[in-house]
């Protein structure tokens, strides 16, 4: 089995549509760690009409970084593209396996999840990463989609176990679409390199934001 890259980058990127419109760096910012337990039951999230699922084939790398890069993940497609290359080009035969993308109706790609995975303390551990998709291609379920897909995806190829993935509360909004595919805050402190699992920061901002969108609504309802 191909060794997988040794990066400190296991990140969630912003998602479309629920799940997170960029990132809302006016929150305060703390790392959160989310897992599906196996057996967890996979909900199934059908894409739209004129949309498909395709996987990595070489050149792709250009969309992958102007994705991530239209959600903030990087300053540039530059950076994005060299990250890309020095992370995961290595590794293009996991890649093509791994790596999914939501194509729109000419082709263009809008969307994309990666089913990776790392070695803690010599367990191999799945990992979901890089969920990303074009801002404009909001408010249409390919978040939902995808993330549904590159699980059962990681079902397909490491078994039914479980699975983790690293957000952080910038991308409040696609917390609750990890949870609506299985995904629930895991107060685990050892996984992989990062060490910025502050689950109970995290917790509190999020209980914060949720307070305030309630009252919000309150407050025009009795308006």
């Amino acid at each position: 089995m191909t060794k997988p890259p040794e990066s400190d980058t296991i990140t969630v990127g912003s998602c479309l549509g629920g799940i997170g419109r960029m990132l809302d760096k006016s929150v305060p910012y703390a790392g959160l760690f989310m897992r599906r337990n196996a057996g967890k039951q996979i909900p199934d999230y059908p894409l739209p009409d004129g949309f498909r699922f395709v996987f990595f084939r070489d050149g792709d790398e250009t969309e992958w970084a102007s994705i991530e890069t239209s959600v903030l993940e990087f300053d540039s497609e530059f950076a994005a593209l060299l990250f890309f290359k020095q992370t995961f080009v290595p590794y293009s035969e996991e890649l093509c396996r791994r790596c999914l993308f939501i194509e729109n109706a000419v082709g263009e790609k809008v969307a994309t999840a990666t089913a990776w995975w790392s070695i803690i303390d010599g367990e191999r551990r799945p990992w979901m990463q890089w969920i990303g998709a074009a801002p404009e291609y909001q408010g249409l379920g390919l978040g939902k989609a995808i993330i549904a897909r590159a699980t059962r995806l990681v079902t397909e190829l490491e078994g039914d176990v479980d699975i983790h993935l690293k957000t952080q509360t910038w991308s409040y909004k696609a917390i609750g679409v990890y949870r609506a595919c299985g995904f629930e805050p895991t107060d685990e402190k050892k996984l992989y390199k990062l060490r910025e699992n502050n689950y109970k920061k995290a917790i509190r901002i999020l209980r914060r934001l949720e307070s305030k969108r309630f009252k919000a609504i309150e407050s025009a309802l009795t308006s």
